[in-house]
């Protein structure tokens, strides 16, 4: 029997991991980075407060997706072979696993460390009686009069609970021993997290924190809810609903409409899960459900408290010296010696890695652009940009009669629909041609051209990214920045704009890999191209970086390179699909995924031992990225940034602090430095060295 014979076939379930149980061990990922020290004390309690937003964004959309798949009875099948019902049963076990976790983490080590600093949470019960009295005065006049108790009788139906609220089951003891329920929310106007006055202290010592939550407060005081009723107890519980919609946009006369019609619609989605706090009795919890109409395996019973994203408010506490340190962001210097950003880009191409590079050269570059007399025309995509965006400032400020200005706002970029709609309206309102993007996709794609007039003619400069044009999350997200002025490159980002806002059907690309026409195909002919060198004896390999690597046919190819002989190194920071070092299959593969201060965001592809080729993009190697959104790659020209490149991508495979290694089992193994190696954090170098 040949070995190809015996080599299993490529498509076979058992070589692929599951997609929902790759997210949920990415997820348990950063809530291990609680548990690290080399991270301060209230960060750590930020990424408690990450991990379980990041966990209900999961239920309300990947979850909500499943069930709606299970309801519908119609088959969809998944690579690794798993229906939708044995997937929400995993799902089930490792959320159990999670809030247990997290219980430990909290109670064993965050909470002790932060008691330690002087920062205390503090149960009402056991506070003193004078304190329970201001809070007491405290309530009736900040949070009773926002209250709104429902009750739950046959005269009152079960009220709708919106998406994420905290709530309060209260239950009542009325005459002849008849239980009835009320629904209390919790509200969102005040912190979660209520401080207690400051306990004397001596003029060199620390004043201690104490806070009360709120929903303890509001428990403590239902007297003055439901004065002259006998309440016999209260419970915590939270609803999460399904967030995710369909805009039927052939079928839409105004998208902008339409998806402001469909966000109000989002907090009363489908229930898709209710976590309630483990102290509530089981007939409680099953008449929740059964009012809610959910599963069994959609019920969480969480430990005291729950809702905890809420923990973000502590980070903002005056405690810089349990915070991380402010960066200070480089300015290469290449744009600090020049004139104008434009000059530095006719000097050269620039690449710049965020947050260790500033971001700063990209809004100079857009407001640069608005204010310079000789600028024709800019055009942007815009997908992230966050509240108070300097640079759609900049782009609504250029709009005069000689300057065409034109955005591609994408409204669907989930979670971020709601900003965006505002600017795009503020856009409109100033003139700027705002466009939507392609029926049917996403536009993902970070692209900013500027037309300028020069000397008899014009030229055309780019800005190409792998990140949203968002500061804020410039400083926490690692990210490229690309400034170049090649004209391929510049008719490519022509062409490609054409394509955004018009009826093109341009389909060919010089220099850009543009999903969903060419990506696909270009990152497919690299991996061949390495196949065939490796046939042919030659050196060959591969290293690519992404945040997620699910699509079935590049895996499918990977292995095919990995069974040829080529070196295959993936940086996935969170789903990772591909099952690595299976015999006579995906021994040549490693999967490595850094999760550390920095979110890791950057997207590389680079092909080759030798004259290796790069390319920096927007996509994850995903069938949405590849084949339903507008997405696109572009290749460092110049030696020196692949050299760089080539550097990050080295030191970041060799990262032992915030390294975690993929088994074959499906599980990451979280690396760390063995023998006489040395700790090695690829973030904390390039902080202190630089790109």
């Amino acid at each position: 029997m040949t070995d190809v014979a015996r080599r299993p076939s490529l498509s076979d379930p058992q070589l692929y991991i599951n997609r929902e149980l790759s997210w949920l061990g990415f997820n348990d990922r950063v809530l291990e980075q609680a548990r690290d020290g080399r991270h301060p004390l209230l960060e750590r309690v930020r990424f408690v407060a990450i991990s379980e937003t990041n966990l209900d964004e999961f239920f309300m959309i990947r979850v909500a997706g499943l069930q709606q798949q299970v309801a519908s009875e119609l088959p969809n099948p998944v690579p690794d072979g798993m229906t939708p019902e044995e997937q929400l049963a995993r799902i089930k076990g490792r959320t159990d696993e999670f809030f247990e976790e997290r219980r430990t983490i909290l109670n064993k080590e965050l909470i002790p460390a932060l008691e330690r600093e002087g920062i205390k949470v503090v149960p009402h019960k056991k506070i003193k009686a004078a304190e329970k009295r201001a809070l007491r005065t405290q309530f009736v006049r900040d949070i009773l009069p926002i209250l709104t108790p429902l009750a739950i009788d046959p005269a009152h139906p079960f009220p709708h609970i919106s998406n994420l609220s905290l709530n309060l089951l209260v239950v009542i003891e009325e005459e002849e021993g008849r239980r009835v329920m009320a629904r209390v929310k919790m509200p969102t106007t005040i912190d979660r997290f209520v401080r207690l006055p400051e306990a004397e202290h001596g003029p060199d010592e620390r004043p201690e924190l104490r806070f009360v939550r709120v929903e303890e407060i509001i428990a403590a005081n239902l007297d003055e809810l439901f004065p002259g009723k006998k309440v016999s107890a209260s419970y915590v519980f939270q609803v999460t609903r399904n967030a995710d919609f369909v805009i039927e946009e052939d079928e839409a006369s105004d998208l902008l409409q339409a998806i402001e019609d469909e966000l109000e619609g989002r907090w009363f989605g489908q229930s898709v899960r209710l976590v309630v706090s483990d102290e509530m009795p089981e007939d409680l919890v099953e008449w929740l459900a059964d009012n809610l109409k959910l599963r069994e395996d959609s019920v969480f019973a969480a430990p005291h408290p729950i809702g905890l994203a809420d923990l973000e408010e502590l980070t903002h506490l005056d405690r810089s010296d349990l915070l991380y340190p402010p960066i200070s962001p480089r300015v290469p210097q290449e744009i600090r010696n020049s004139r104008s950003i434009t000059q530095a880009i006719r000097n050269g191409d620039i690449l710049l890695y965020h947050p260790f590079d500033s971001f700063s050269p990209v809004v100079d570059f857009v407001r640069a652009a608005a204010n310079d007399p000789e600028v024709l025309a800019i055009k942007q995509t815009l997908y992230r940009v966050g509240s108070n965006s300097p640079i759609v400032e900049a782009l609504s400020e250029a709009r005069d009669e000689q300057t065409q200005v034109a955005t591609l706002v994408e409204l669907k970029a989930r979670f971020d629909e709601e900003p965006n709609i505002t600017w795009a309206r503020q856009l409109e309102a100033r003139g700027v041609h705002v466009a939507y993007g392609i029926v049917g996709l996403k536009t993902h794609a970070k692209i900013s051209l500027v037309v300028r007039r020069e000397g008899h003619g014009l030229r055309r400069y780019l800005h190409l990214g792998t990140g949203n044009y968002n500061p804020s999350t410039a400083r926490i997200y690692t990210d490229f920045s690309y400034f170049t002025d090649d004209e391929k490159l510049a008719e490519d980002g022509s062409d490609l704009f054409n394509y955004l806002t018009g009826y093109s059907e341009h389909e060919e690309y010089q220099e850009l890999f543009v999903a969903p026409v060419t990506m696909r195909g270009r990152i497919m002919d690299g991996i061949e191209e390495e196949i065939e060198k490796a046939k042919n004896g030659e050196p060959a390999r591969i290293t690519c970086k992404t945040n997620s690597l699910t699509d079935p046919q590049i895996i499918e190819l990977l292995y095919e390179a990995s069974q040829a002989g080529v070196k295959i190194d993936l940086i996935v920071r969170s789903i990772c699909c591909l099952r690595p070092g299976v015999e006579g299959v995906s021994e040549n593969i490693r999967v490595v995924s850094l999760v550390g201060r920095f979110l890791e965001h950057a997207r590389i592809f680079a092909f080759g031992a030798e004259e290796e080729k790069i390319y920096l993009g927007s996509a994850d190697l995903m069938q949405r990225n590849l084949d339903r959104r507008v997405e696109t790659a572009f290749p460092l020209r110049e030696k020196r940034h692949r050299d760089k490149v080539r550097r990050l991508l080295d030191l970041q495979l060799a990262d032992n602090a915030n390294g975690w290694e993929l088994k074959t089992d499906g599980e990451f193994e979280r690396r760390s430095p063995e023998g006489n190696e040395e700790l090695l954090d690829s973030q904390a170098t390039l902080l202190q060295d630089g790109f």
